[in-house]
């Protein structure tokens, strides 16, 4: 039985996409209100949720991650207290 790989995965998510899928995201801190450039992998899969803490401030987020077919990304964070 043949494993898929890593390539063969990113098809399954992104069956329509051009082969490229946003890596960063531009979000703001809801603590001390700065904009924040975020790194995003899609390996992690096409709906990821995960705690990151703002480069600004240190304060902890959740965010999260839904790829789209396409691969463009719709990225949202919350805090983490919420």
């Amino acid at each position: 039985m043949r494993l898929p790989d890593d390539e063969d995965m990113l098809d399954i998510d992104f069956p329509l996409g051009d082969g490229s899928a946003e890596t960063e995201a531009t979000v703001y801190c809801p603590y001390c209100n700065e904009t924040v450039e975020i790194a995003i992998d899609p390996s992690g899969g096409s709906a990821q949720e995960y705690v990151e803490d703002c480069q600004v401030c240190c304060q902890p987020w959740t965010v999260s991650v839904e790829y789209r077919q396409d691969g463009s990304a719709s990225v949202s964070i919350t805090p983490l207290d919420e």
